[in-house]
């Protein structure tokens, strides 16, 4: 069962709440990148989510999509540091500001197309709630790692 939706008013309102909270001083608890580089990355995580499409996928990403699947619909929150496809790495500076608004722009963007079922390119069709649950989860995985 999924208790927890970005297309919920409830969820996608502390979520802009605790975006709000962030300042491009942020120190993670955990990982390397600056606040602007997550930002950026949840920025890319989303737009995917949206349909852009993902670039140089590698084979094994692809193979191993339906086990990542399951880790993402998990219950159980990300381990702290865990990988990710290259297109989300963030190792270049970024400018926190106009990263935020990107990130704003793509929830916003995801949250008013509405509930809807979509297919995913590495984790194959998801249902709306799948969809609402997973951009939860990965937004407040990396809200709660810079401690907002």
């Amino acid at each position: 069962m999924i208790n927890h939706s970005l297309y919920t008013s409830e969820e996608y309102e502390s979520c802009l709440q605790r975006l709000e909270q962030l300042t491009p001083e942020s120190k993670p608890d955990w990982g390397s990148m600056s606040a602007g580089q997550m930002v950026a990355h949840c920025a890319e995580i989303q737009e995917v989510a949206n349909g852009k499409d993902l670039v140089g996928t590698p084979i094994v990403v692809r193979l191993f999509g339906p086990l990542i699947r399951r880790m993402v619909l998990s219950h159980k929150p990300y381990p702290r540091s865990t990988g990710t496809h290259p297109q989300y790495v963030q190792t270049e500076p970024r400018d926190f500001e106009m990263e935020k608004l990107r990130l704003l722009a793509a929830i916003d963007s995801f949250v008013n197309a509405g509930p809807r079922a979509s297919r995913h390119p590495i984790f194959g069709h998801m249902s709306a709630g799948e969809r609402g649950w997973s951009c939860y989860k990965h937004l407040d995985h990396h809200l709660t790692q810079f401690g907002v």
